[in-house]
């Protein structure tokens, strides 16, 4: 039997960018310890980029096979119109959203393998307003169209996913680093303001993590990171989706307004 601390059971969580890499195995996570999940990508074939699954409807079959209520909805959570949709279509199919996970963005210079010059002075200017729009922007649009709801109904937690490069200087991700660090802070400003309402809101920051995407574009030893001359392990996607889970259950009852680094030690200040 489940420790009811855990179970999420009875909740509905919406988690963005979860047709692969993090995101999915969080919702994975969620729906095992009883949540419906909102899986959620920007394209019905996002997914296939880094060829962990061919469709949002195939990575959606293997949350579903937990037995727990799911739906898929696709968009830009750049775009405030297509994230007002997306969050209707959600709870449409499923009820009212009480789990917020937003896990979707990333890193242009991540894609294909093929870096762009993403340096403090190099990156170009629809690189930076692109990286803005997917990670700070998305992340506030997302929680803008969520968690007035929340607060409506005076229950609710979210979780937001900044990254370990958020919280030190680093090159040649500057512009993505910076980004991370505002998601840490949004959260901290969004908290402040949850407080009296009774929904949580707080932010993991995860650092290597052996994702499809993370395998394809670092060509580096499996098993280690090398990164400013320490030694570091990568980790798994359970270990940052174990870490949402309990973000999400219960159990964090008391825990608002922070962040966790989930980084095997890659940040030690």
């Amino acid at each position: 039997m489940m420790d009811p601390e855990f179970s999420l059971e009875g909740q509905v969580a919406l988690v963005t960018g979860s047709g692969r890499g993090l995101g999915h195995a969080m919702a994975m996570r969620l729906a095992q310890l009883g949540a419906a999940v909102v899986l959620h990508d920007q394209t019905e074939t996002s997914p296939a980029e880094y060829g962990e699954f061919t469709t949002l409807a195939d990575s959606e079959r293997v949350v579903a096979a937990f037995g727990r209520p799911t739906t898929a909805v696709t968009g830009d959570i750049g775009d405030e119109a297509q994230v007002t949709r997306l969050v209707a279509e959600a709870e449409r199919a499923l009820g009212p959203l009480t789990l917020l996970v937003n896990a979707a963005g990333g890193d242009i210079a991540a894609r294909g393998g093929k870096p762009n010059p993403n340096t403090a002075l190099g990156i170009k200017i629809e690189d930076i307003r692109a990286l803005i729009d997917r990670n700070l922007v998305g992340t506030m649009l997302v929680c803008r169209a969520v968690v007035p709801g929340m607060i409506a109904r005076r229950t609710g937690a979210v979780v937001n996913v900044a990254s370990s490069a958020g919280h030190f200087g680093t090159s040649p991700e500057v512009v993505y680093s910076s980004i991370k660090a505002g998601i840490v802070h949004y959260t901290r400003c969004l908290a402040f303001e949850t407080r009296p309402h009774n929904v949580r809101v707080n932010c993991v920051s995860p650092g290597a993590t052996a994702t499809a995407r993370f395998k394809q574009t670092r060509q580096t030893d499996p098993a280690m990171l090398v990164e400013d001359g320490t030694l570091v392990r990568y980790g798994a996607p359970r270990d940052q989706a174990n870490t949402v889970a309990f973000l999400c259950s219960p159990a964090a009852r008391f825990i608002h307004g922070q962040f966790i680094r989930v980084d095997g030690g890659l940040t030690l200040f």
